[in-house]
């Protein structure tokens, strides 16, 4: 195991970001631990998917999470960009189960400027804004010994490098520790 952090990770602050795939629930928890501070979680109230605390203890204290739910999309994401304006929480994740336009994603990308804070939509996979800064494939990798390794794969990067990395999260040290593919 090698004790350095993952490249792009956490993503650019100020910066509104995209995850997919089944870990992308370990992946906003991984960024809220690395961010600090407070986090909220914006979803639409149809969405029955729980957000247990005993989940993401390891993460953040539960205290440190607040869940807003809403009517639809549209007020999901005016909801989210008014918290990311605001400053107040370090990170916004959005739930989104439809396409966000070029608009919307942009008004995202500003609102996290304005407020520096960061913004993660969590989205089906094939499915994305170009005003995403980063996206992110993360999957869970079976092993025996450790249910904690991911594999994640930087699939869009405005910066230009992508990359596949295996990761394990350490609850002692509230941190990512990287796996080489031979290890994995």
């Amino acid at each position: 195991m090698q004790n350095v952090d993952v490249p792009f990770f956490p993503p650019a602050r100020s910066r509104t970001h995209e995850v997919c795939g089944a870990g992308a629930y370990v992946f906003a928890f991984a960024l809220a631990a690395r961010l600090g501070g407070r986090s909220m979680w914006v979803r639409e109230d149809w969405d029955n998917t729980q957000i247990n605390p005993t989940g993401f203890v390891d993460f953040m204290q539960p205290s440190d999470l607040t869940v807003c739910n809403t009517r639809n999309q549209s007020e999901e994401l005016a909801v989210a960009e008014e918290v990311l304006r605001s400053g107040v929480m370090s990170l916004v994740v959005i739930s989104l189960n439809k396409p966000l336009g070029l608009t919307e994603g942009r008004r995202l990308q500003l609102a996290a400027r304005d407020g520096k804070s960061t913004g993660l939509a969590i989205i089906p996979e094939g499915m994305g804004s170009n005003a995403a800064e980063t996206r992110w494939h993360c999957l869970p990798v079976f092993d025996p010994t450790d249910s904690t390794l991911q594999r994640w794969e930087l699939i869009k990067n405005k910066s230009g490098t992508l990359g596949v990395w295996y990761v394990r999260w350490d609850t002692a040290s509230r941190r990512l520790t990287m796996v080489s593919p031979a290890r994995k």
